[in-house]
Protein backbone atom coordinates (compact mmCIF):
# COMPACT_ATOMS: atom_id res chain seq x y z
CA UNK A 1 0.00 0.00 0.00
CA UNK A 2 1.22 3.54 -0.75
CA UNK A 3 0.52 5.79 2.22
CA UNK A 4 1.12 9.51 2.63
CA UNK A 5 1.67 10.85 6.15
CA UNK A 6 1.49 14.62 6.55
CA UNK A 7 2.54 16.23 9.81
CA UNK A 8 1.45 19.82 10.45
CA UNK A 9 2.23 22.43 13.09
CA UNK A 10 -0.22 21.38 15.79
CA UNK A 11 0.55 20.01 19.23
CA UNK A 12 1.57 16.32 19.29
CA UNK A 13 3.93 16.41 16.31
CA UNK A 14 5.85 13.65 18.10
CA UNK A 15 2.85 11.32 17.59
CA UNK A 16 2.95 11.92 13.85
CA UNK A 17 6.62 10.95 13.83
CA UNK A 18 5.88 7.84 15.91
CA UNK A 19 3.53 6.65 13.15
CA UNK A 20 6.43 6.40 10.69
CA UNK A 21 7.96 3.06 11.75
CA UNK A 22 4.54 1.42 12.14
CA UNK A 23 3.38 2.45 8.67
CA UNK A 24 6.73 1.91 6.93
CA UNK A 25 7.04 -1.65 8.25
CA UNK A 26 4.95 -3.16 5.45
CA UNK A 27 3.95 -0.19 3.28
CA UNK A 28 5.53 2.32 0.95
CA UNK A 29 5.52 5.49 3.05
CA UNK A 30 5.81 9.07 1.89
CA UNK A 31 6.05 11.88 4.45
CA UNK A 32 5.55 15.64 4.29
CA UNK A 33 6.36 17.59 7.44
CA UNK A 34 5.53 21.29 7.50
CA UNK A 35 7.91 24.00 8.60
CA UNK A 36 5.60 24.80 11.53
CA UNK A 37 5.58 21.13 12.58
CA UNK A 38 9.36 21.29 12.92
CA UNK A 39 9.03 24.41 15.09
CA UNK A 40 6.39 22.74 17.31
CA UNK A 41 8.58 19.62 17.66
CA UNK A 42 11.45 21.75 18.90
CA UNK A 43 9.28 23.79 21.30
CA UNK A 44 7.28 20.86 22.73
CA UNK A 45 9.86 18.10 22.71
CA UNK A 46 13.20 19.91 22.46
CA UNK A 47 14.00 17.94 19.29
CA UNK A 48 15.26 19.01 15.89
CA UNK A 49 13.69 17.09 13.03
CA UNK A 50 16.11 14.81 11.17
CA UNK A 51 14.72 12.74 8.31
CA UNK A 52 17.83 10.50 8.45
CA UNK A 53 16.27 8.91 11.55
CA UNK A 54 13.57 7.44 9.29
CA UNK A 55 15.36 5.60 6.46
CA UNK A 56 12.24 3.64 5.45
CA UNK A 57 10.28 6.75 4.49
CA UNK A 58 10.54 9.05 1.49
CA UNK A 59 10.28 12.73 2.42
CA UNK A 60 8.93 15.63 0.38
CA UNK A 61 9.26 19.37 0.92
CA UNK A 62 5.94 20.96 1.91
CA UNK A 63 6.91 24.18 0.15
CA UNK A 64 7.35 22.47 -3.24
CA UNK A 65 3.87 21.92 -4.66
CA UNK A 66 5.35 20.26 -7.75
CA UNK A 67 6.42 17.07 -5.91
CA UNK A 68 4.77 13.69 -6.60
CA UNK A 69 1.91 13.87 -4.05
CA UNK A 70 0.58 16.98 -5.86
CA UNK A 71 -0.71 14.72 -8.65
CA UNK A 72 -3.35 12.01 -8.72
CA UNK A 73 -1.06 10.00 -11.00
CA UNK A 74 1.35 9.58 -8.04
CA UNK A 75 -1.25 7.04 -6.89
CA UNK A 76 -1.38 7.35 -3.11
CA UNK A 77 -3.81 4.83 -1.58
CA UNK A 78 -4.42 6.57 1.76
CA UNK A 79 -3.46 9.88 3.33
CA UNK A 80 -3.33 10.72 7.01
CA UNK A 81 -2.64 14.19 8.35
CA UNK A 82 -1.63 13.75 11.97
CA UNK A 83 -1.59 16.00 13.75
CA UNK A 84 -3.75 18.23 11.58
CA UNK A 85 -3.67 21.89 12.54
CA UNK A 86 -6.81 24.00 12.39
CA UNK A 87 -5.10 26.08 9.70
CA UNK A 88 -4.65 22.95 7.57
CA UNK A 89 -8.25 21.88 8.23
CA UNK A 90 -9.47 25.29 7.03
CA UNK A 91 -7.32 25.12 3.89
CA UNK A 92 -8.57 21.64 3.01
CA UNK A 93 -12.18 22.69 3.60
CA UNK A 94 -11.76 25.80 1.43
CA UNK A 95 -9.79 24.07 -1.33
CA UNK A 96 -6.70 26.20 -0.77
CA UNK A 97 -3.67 24.39 -2.21
CA UNK A 98 -0.77 26.67 -1.25
CA UNK A 99 1.40 23.90 0.23
CA UNK A 100 2.16 20.32 -0.74
CA UNK A 101 0.16 19.09 2.26
CA UNK A 102 -2.99 21.02 1.33
CA UNK A 103 -2.56 20.05 -2.35
CA UNK A 104 -2.11 16.36 -1.43
CA UNK A 105 -5.32 16.51 0.62
CA UNK A 106 -7.14 18.06 -2.36
CA UNK A 107 -5.81 15.21 -4.52
CA UNK A 108 -7.13 12.64 -2.02
CA UNK A 109 -10.55 14.28 -2.20
CA UNK A 110 -10.69 14.51 -5.99
CA UNK A 111 -9.42 10.94 -6.42
CA UNK A 112 -11.86 9.74 -3.72
CA UNK A 113 -9.07 8.13 -1.71
CA UNK A 114 -9.13 7.64 2.06
CA UNK A 115 -8.24 10.87 3.87
CA UNK A 116 -7.86 10.88 7.66
CA UNK A 117 -7.48 14.10 9.66
CA UNK A 118 -6.11 13.87 13.20
CA UNK A 119 -7.39 17.33 14.08
CA UNK A 120 -5.60 18.66 17.14
CA UNK A 121 -7.35 21.57 18.86
CA UNK A 122 -9.29 22.12 22.08
CA UNK A 123 -11.79 23.64 22.46
CA UNK A 124 -13.10 23.55 18.91
CA UNK A 125 -14.70 26.64 17.41
CA UNK A 126 -18.06 26.50 15.69
CA UNK A 127 -16.27 27.28 12.42
CA UNK A 128 -13.92 24.29 12.80
CA UNK A 129 -16.80 22.01 13.78
CA UNK A 130 -18.73 23.07 10.66
CA UNK A 131 -15.65 22.48 8.50
CA UNK A 132 -15.13 19.00 9.99
CA UNK A 133 -18.83 18.19 9.56
CA UNK A 134 -18.78 19.19 5.92
CA UNK A 135 -15.53 17.34 5.17
CA UNK A 136 -16.94 14.27 6.91
CA UNK A 137 -19.96 14.42 4.59
CA UNK A 138 -17.48 14.11 1.68
CA UNK A 139 -16.02 10.94 3.20
CA UNK A 140 -13.09 12.44 5.10
CA UNK A 141 -12.46 10.62 8.38
CA UNK A 142 -12.11 13.03 11.30
CA UNK A 143 -9.98 11.27 13.93
CA UNK A 144 -8.79 13.63 16.65
CA UNK A 145 -6.37 12.24 19.23
CA UNK A 146 -8.99 11.46 21.89
CA UNK A 147 -8.53 8.88 24.63
CA UNK A 148 -10.73 5.97 25.62
CA UNK A 149 -10.56 5.54 29.38
CA UNK A 150 -11.51 1.83 29.13
CA UNK A 151 -7.86 1.13 28.27
CA UNK A 152 -6.72 1.82 31.86
CA UNK A 153 -3.62 3.82 30.98
CA UNK A 154 -0.62 3.50 33.27
CA UNK A 155 1.85 5.65 31.35
CA UNK A 156 2.16 8.40 28.76
CA UNK A 157 3.49 5.77 26.36
CA UNK A 158 0.24 3.77 26.71
CA UNK A 159 -1.78 6.93 26.03
CA UNK A 160 0.26 7.66 22.91
CA UNK A 161 0.00 4.05 21.73
CA UNK A 162 -3.79 4.17 22.11
CA UNK A 163 -3.99 7.14 19.73
CA UNK A 164 -1.42 5.67 17.33
CA UNK A 165 -3.23 2.34 17.31
CA UNK A 166 -6.56 3.96 16.48
CA UNK A 167 -4.98 5.87 13.59
CA UNK A 168 -3.29 2.67 12.35
CA UNK A 169 -6.66 0.87 12.54
CA UNK A 170 -8.16 3.56 10.28
CA UNK A 171 -5.30 2.99 7.83
CA UNK A 172 -6.14 -0.74 8.00
CA UNK A 173 -2.70 -1.55 9.38
CA UNK A 174 -2.81 -4.42 11.84
CA UNK A 175 -1.34 -3.53 15.21
CA UNK A 176 -1.43 -4.59 18.81
CA UNK A 177 0.05 -1.50 20.39
CA UNK A 178 -3.03 -0.60 22.42
CA UNK A 179 -5.64 -2.35 24.52
CA UNK A 180 -8.79 -2.83 22.48
CA UNK A 181 -12.28 -3.01 23.94
CA UNK A 182 -13.14 -6.50 25.13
Amino acid sequence: MRILLCITGASLVNLGLKLIPHIAKENELFVIISKNAKVVLEKENGLKFDEKLYPNAIFFNDENIYEGPASGSFDIDKTIIAPCSINTLAKIHSGICDSLISRAAAVSLKEQKKLILGVREMPLSTISLKQMHELSSYGVIIAPPILGSYAGFKSVNEIENFILGKWLDLLEIKNEIYKKWS
